[in-house]
């Protein structure tokens, strides 16, 4: 029971000071992460919530993107476009993100 408790610290102390204080941080003071993820999207918005895996509960999420649209024959190649969309609430699994960066300005 001991060991957990002390497997439980061991790990908040990771936390506040490893790599994942970026993480710990945006949580405590609320602020914005931009996390660039494998699907090449880009997530800017406010964590919640975290764990060891980088799991996290994002909240007021700006998804970015680029688009080439299709080009019909003959036609010369399309200029790609920037695409948005807003998301409130969204669980995004670890295994998507590449990096993390807090306060974006």
């Amino acid at each position: 029971m001991e060991d957990d408790a002390n497997a439980t610290k061991n790990e908040e102390e990771e936390f506040n000071t490893g790599p994942l204080s970026v993480l710990m941080m945006s949580v405590k003071s609320n602020t914005q992460v931009l996390i660039n993820c494998r699907n090449n999207r880009k997530l800017l918005g406010r964590v919640r919530a975290f764990d060891r895996h980088c799991n996290m509960v994002l909240e007021n999420v700006r998804e970015m993107w680029t688009e080439v649209p299709k080009t019909g024959k003959g036609k010369k190649k399309a200029l790609p476009v920037n695409k948005d969309r807003f998301i409130s609430k969204m669980f995004l699994r670890g295994d998507s993100v590449i990096i993390v960066l807090r306060n974006p300005k």
